[in-house]
């Protein structure tokens, strides 16, 4: 669960990310605050500038955490692809959490106006999202490995 390069737009430029700030805000949350309500409209994508989160998945009466995101790391992003609801909460997990929040909307405009940029940030979220799978399928399979010597 430790956070990694698989959470991070790697393969953005030093122009890309100029690009990227100039449509974002910054915005601060403190230790326990939400930063993404799972079920809400994934009408922002943040981005982590200092300190760090959980993602949770809240089940009947309990709430798991399934990653820790740090510096650079990216969420959100699941519901930006789907133009949906978040499918987990993202927690303030610092006594301070500086994340720049962009607005979708925003977001899917300068990808329009910049195609080299838009091949690069989805690249980059193919590769977040591939590495997430691993990890979850890793897991899945030493719990399966588990219960079978049960």
């Amino acid at each position: 669960m430790e956070s990694d390069m698989g959470n991070r737009l790697q393969y953005l430029t030093v122009d890309d990310w100029v690009l990227l700030q100039a449509k974002a805000a910054r915005r601060t949350f403190k230790l326990g605050d939400e930063i993404i309500h799972q079920g809400a409209w994934g009408d922002r994508l943040y981005i982590i500038r200092r300190g760090e989160a959980s993602v949770e998945l809240a089940g009947t009466g309990s709430r798991a955490i399934v990653a820790r995101l740090g510096p650079e790391d990216v969420c959100g992003d699941m519901a930006f692809l789907e133009q949906g609801k978040s499918t987990a909460a993202v927690i303030a997990a610092d006594e301070e959490v500086e994340v720049d929040e962009i607005n979708t909307q925003d977001l899917r405009g300068v990808l329009e106006a910049f195609p080299r940029l838009a091949s690069r940030f989805y690249r980059s979220l193919a590769l977040v999202l591939v590495r997430r799978l691993m990890v979850t399928s890793s897991e899945l399979a030493r719990e399966m490995a588990l219960r079978d010597r049960r």
